[in-house]
């Protein structure tokens, strides 16, 4: 059975491992230069207090790249689950080569037991390797990232780290599992892909959010925080405040909510647009010549308003990663276990 199964996985699995070559070649050669100009740019940039548009300007060059290696990652584990998974026991049975391996000394527990495990092992490795290899190129890029883009942020945490390898074990047991029940390949291959991107989609929406107890506090505003500041005549003269989806302090942190709030602790505006009534006709907040926005914000400091937000930290990243590693697993087991179920008492 071992040998029957890698003669039908080793098409596939030359040609993920090609990729996975060729990924690594790229990766190798640009990654030293990446890291050294970031650590070039961070040492100039600290002496003159620039970093921010350094940031902006490294980033900016590169981000096609980040965006299409974490893509990579991101679809691995659905092609994994489409081309493996789906189609692995469908063929058998469209075909009818299944009744004669049990008609053998080959038990169907066996027989899908050896499918599963060598299969299921190979797409794990190609995936935690092809995550891992993504997270040690993009260090430097995930380090000056935009907040929407930083390395807790939903589209970036799922193609970092270990976690490729959770959602690539259950993209593969889903497909297996969905192809027992309809016995088709391309319903099967189309029912995965829905059921897939439906569970990814409310992971990080859903359940990643409170896989740890987020942190809630309050800071004062500045520009690590405030996108911006204007005077909204429309409303008497009052202080338009934009926040950033940032909290200060805590560069890299997944900003679930935020908002300003005023010294009573009552919530402004929403959607991290508010108008503070501060005196817009003289102090720091007059619009009279050019305006600072450093000496407005302190005065709306003083004033007691505050950025309150709820967020989760970066410290947390390899936590989350490894707790929902372990999720993705308990499903793929549950999958696992309703698999050999199916296979012994309902098919034929």
């Amino acid at each position: 059975m071992i040998w029957l199964t890698w003669r039908q996985l080793r098409g596939s699995a030359a040609m993920m491992a090609a990729v996975l070559v060729i990924l690594a070649i790229v990766l190798a050669l640009t990654g030293p230069d990446l890291a050294s100009r970031y650590s070039a740019g961070i040492a100039a940039c600290t002496q003159d207090n620039t970093c921010g548009r350094f940031f902006d300007r490294f980033f900016g060059g590169h981000d096609m790249p980040f965006m299409a290696v974490s893509l990579v990652v991101l679809l691995l584990p659905a092609v994994v689950g489409l081309f493996w998974g789906a189609p692995l026991i469908t063929r058998e049975l469209e075909a009818g080569t299944h009744l004669m391996v049990w008609n053998q000394s080959i038990t169907r527990t066996r027989w899908l037991a050896v499918k599963l495990g060598l299969t299921g092992l190979v797409a794990m490795a190609a995936a935690c390797l092809c995550g891992l290899m993504v997270t040690w190129w993009s260090g430097p890029l995930d380090m000056s990232a935009p907040d929407e883009l930083a390395l807790m942020a939903p589209l970036v945490f799922g193609a970092r780290g270990i976690a490729p390898m959770g959602y690539a074990a259950f993209a593969f047991v889903l497909g297996v599992t969905v192809g027992m029940v309809v016995r088709r390949t391309l319903p099967a291959m189309a029912l995965t892909l829905a059921v897939f991107a439906a569970i990814q989609l409310a992971m990080p929406l859903l359940v990643r959010p409170h896989l740890m107890p987020p942190v809630t506090s309050t800071f004062e505003l500045g520009q690590a925080n405030v996108d911006g500041i204007g005077i909204n005549r429309d409303q008497g003269g009052a202080v338009d405040i934009h926040l950033r989806s940032a909290v200060p302090g805590h560069a890299g942190a997944w900003v679930l909510s935020g908002s300003l709030v005023d010294p009573s602790g009552r919530t402004l505006g929403s959607g991290g647009e508010a108008a503070v009534p501060v005196s817009t006709t003289s102090g720091p907040c007059a619009p009279s010549g050019p305006p600072s926005m450093d000496a407005c914000m302190a005065e709306i400091n003083r004033l007691g308003y505050r950025q309150q937000a709820t967020y989760q930290p970066l410290e947390r990243f390899w936590p989350f990663q490894w707790i929902e590693t372990g999720i993705y697993a308990l499903l793929t087991l549950g999958l696992t276990w309703l698999s050999f179920w199916w296979i012994r008492r309902r098919l034929s």
